[in-house]
């Protein structure tokens, strides 16, 4: 690495970009950025400015020698470029209203990283990664991407499944939550040395073990979770609702909040048909949040991360995205919990998969951790059909075909029905047809 350290941040307009500036001005002394840029689209640019101002006064009260520029042409901002973070949102809020309120228009949960919804934020968000990673090849080789833009495990699946390009890392803020969680409940101090071994696929990982000072105190744990005296729901945009005691036992896994999406479908498809009949949804609740936020970071005397950030539900994604960096440019050689390729490290799912798991964090990127080497049989059958949703949405995002686009839909198990998949594949595909070039042919065909 250079002594000057660049960091570019592609949607630089958002509302955690102040998290994110949080978390490089307090590791400074190990991660020195000298320049920090914040790209965004012409339609973000009321916001990228606020942020901008904002920035500009958390360095200056923090201190620190660093500058921050901003810019709507990605090309000029990615030159020499040594981490590139990747926060966008294509069609902004609105469209993650209509991926929530269409589905559920007919019947079927409507969420932004899962089912119809999380395929649609894939179709429209996959090409725009890729052109990114065009831009980076062309421009700043040498660059890491490190992308915590969702569905992150069905874009990572991309990445690497479509493309040449090895230095992604895609981030997650489920994991990081899980290890605070953690942290609380075992009451641990920082000089406590904690390993979880996580698996599985973003949005769907469990934790199988958690090891403290060397010895495992999983037991303690999972007898917390499974009794309902504890929640590890540290999720914001998803009902807190406790797994039940028989399938935490039968499992003796800890599974992530978004599971409940697939353990208990009947009860949250029932919650979010309710709000949707009162004329509610998850994206109108952020969209008010994000009004009152940026009214907040408009302020003049505002010059730190205000605290009302956390009541997103992506809070701590930019933490995450920092230590990821900082363990790179450091070559720290630490455990870190992010999507990337295996490479057959572990023994019982196909060689060629882009997961979520343990993973150690140096100079070369991630690679899994030697601890985690096999997924727990009991939810392979899950692990598998999920994997074939991301695997069909990529190649849907990339061919523009429809026909691919119902595969991908018909495969995910929040569909129950081949016709209810064409209504809505049909439905979504003209919903967005402005954030989904690549489906013009096949968007004309339906007009």
């Amino acid at each position: 690495m250079t002594k000057k350290l660049k960091v570019v941040t592609i949607g630089g307009g958002s509302s955690y970009t102040p998290e994110l500036l949080e978390g490089f001005i307090k590791r400074y002394h190990e991660l020195p950025i000298t320049e920090l840029w914040l790209v965004d689209v012409e339609a973000g640019k009321e916001k990228q400015d606020i942020i901008f101002n904002l920035c500009q006064r958390m360095i200056e009260h923090a201190g620190v020698p660093m500058t921050v520029h901003k810019s709507l042409d990605r090309r000029e901002a990615l030159k020499d470029a040594d981490f590139v973070t990747t926060q966008l949102r294509v069609g902004q809020l609105k469209a993650r209203e209509l991926d929530e309120r269409i589905p559920l228009s007919h019947g079927y949960l409507g969420q932004e990283t899962n089912g119809a919804g999380g395929l649609f934020k894939g179709l429209r968000t996959i090409p725009v990664i890729f052109d990114i990673i065009k831009d980076v090849q062309e421009i700043c080789p040498e660059a890491w991407v490190i992308n915590f833009t969702n569905p992150a495990g069905m874009v990572t699946e991309a990445v690497f499944r479509h493309t040449n390009f090895k230095k992604f890392i895609g981030v997650c803020n489920i994991p990081v939550g899980m290890k605070m969680f953690i942290t609380d409940v075992l009451k641990l101090t920082p000089e406590d040395d904690l390993g979880i071994d996580l698996f599985g696929l973003n949005h769907m990982v469990f934790i199988k073990d958690v090891l403290v000072n060397g010895e495992s105190r999983f037991a303690e744990l999972l007898d917390g979770v499974a009794s309902g005296k504890l929640s590890a729901n540290s999720v914001k945009n998803i009902f807190d609702m406790p797994f039940s005691e028989g399938l935490i036992r039968s499992l003796n896994l800890l599974p992530c909040s978004y599971l409940l999406y697939y353990f208990k479908q009947k009860e949250m498809l029932a919650i979010e048909m309710g709000e949707f009949y009162k004329g509610g949804a998850r994206a109108s609740v952020v969209q008010k949040v994000e009004k009152q936020l940026f009214e907040l970071y408009k302020d003049p005397n505002l010059d730190v991360k205000p605290k009302e950030l956390e009541l997103r539900g992506g809070a701590y994604y930019s933490d995450a995205a920092c230590e990821v960096i900082s363990a790179i440019y450091n070559d720290k050689q630490t455990e870190h919990y992010v999507n990337i390729p295996h490479h057959g490290h572990v023994d019982n799912i196909p060689a060629d998969w882009a997961i979520e798991t343990t993973s150690i964090i140096g100079r070369d990127g991630a690679r899994p951790h030697p601890r985690v080497t096999h997924f727990d049989e009991k939810v392979m059958g899950l692990i598998h059909t999920i994997k074939g949703f991301e695997v069909a949405a990529s190649q849907a995002a990339l061919s523009g075909e429809f026909n691919d686009v119902l595969l991908a839909l018909n495969l995910s198990p929040l569909i129950h029905s081949d016709k209810d998949a064409e209504v809505i594949a049909k439905e979504m595909l003209l919903a967005h047809k402005a954030h989904l070039p690549n489906f013009a042919k096949a968007i004309e065909k339906l007009a």
